[in-house]
């Protein structure tokens, strides 16, 4: 998704989240888990807006992380087989992991590919191809788009959706020693978008000059909470640790203190005491068609 948060998935073209300081792969996995879990309903409803002409049989699910994506897809389209790809292994294996949970194992073929590559693997000729969170960390969108355009079967649609940065789980006033501490903690962490140039691109366009017919634009707003439930506590523990190593030069010591004391899982200040935590971002979706 896939900001990462998904954050997107979050999370890349390798769905690496590669602009993240300081976390190692088991971090991506996890918050990309729950992300899935905690999201669910609004990646679901993404796949029932899609505007396709027909159940598609085979999917690609490009960047596809832990399997967000796939799971959904596969649940939404249960005569479907998926073709999930990803260049971590160790996402890949947790994919595989979920699918099984899931009953679905037979359904979901994982191919291990860069996508930066100038050659991709042979991925057929899907009726459905799904890029959650990824196209922006292409290091060439235009060619990656041009790519796809040649892969999908004639007719077929070309699901593209982004997310509008990290979501955002504390109250503004929060926490009590520094209010608002989240968003500077987030304006501060901003430079590190310079190492994703293509975050906010107008994927409408580029769809377009890629030689697809853009079908369908729609942004939904994610607003969950206030709750209490462990998975948000759980996000918004590891979205705020991902940003945290970014962020030392930034803030002010008084920020830092009351950081730490959010992170501080032991501590009674901890993020995963407080009643109090929503989940708030946007996701946008283009569908695009190959005619």
């Amino acid at each position: 998704m896939n900001h990462p948060t998904s954050h997107q998935a979050p999370n890349g073209t390798h769905h690496d989240h590669r602009h993240e300081a300081g976390h190692g792969m088991g971090d991506q996995a996890e918050i990309l888990d729950l992300d899935a879990e905690v999201l669910a309903g609004h990646t679901a409803s993404i796949t029932a807006w899609l505007p396709l002409r027909t159940a598609p049989r085979h999917i690609v699910d490009l960047g596809c992380g832990t399997g967000a994506g796939t799971l959904a897809l596969l649940e939404r389209f249960p005569e479907a087989e998926v073709t999930a790809v990803d260049s971590s292994a160790a996402h890949l294996h947790r994919l595989q992991q979920n699918v099984t949970a899931a009953g679905a194992a037979d359904r979901v073929r994982p191919v291990r590919a860069d996508l930066d590559a100038a050659e991709w693997p042979d991925l057929g000729a899907p009726e459905l191809v799904w890029a959650s969170a990824s196209m922006h960390h292409m290091a060439d969108p235009d060619a990656a788009l041009r790519k796809v355009h040649g892969m999908l079967a004639p007719g077929g649609l070309f699901a593209v959706v982004e997310l509008a940065g990290f979501p955002r789980f504390l109250p503004g006033d929060a926490p009590e020693t520094a209010p608002g501490l989240e968003e500077r903690c987030h304006a501060a962490f901003g430079h590190h978008d310079a190492h994703v140039p293509h975050r906010g691109a107008d994927w409408g366009t580029l769809l377009a000059g890629a030689g697809f017919t853009v079908e369908g634009e729609r942004t939904i707003s994610v607003d969950i909470g206030p709750s209490r439930t462990d998975a948000v506590g759980r996000y918004a523990l590891s979205s705020l640790r991902r940003i945290r190593a970014g962020v030392d030069s930034a803030l002010t010591a008084e920020d830092l203190t009351a950081l730490d004391q959010l992170l501080d899982t032991d501590g009674p200040h901890s993020i995963l005491r407080r009643g109090d935590l929503s989940v708030r971002t946007e996701r946008t979706v283009w569908a695009a068609r190959r005619t």
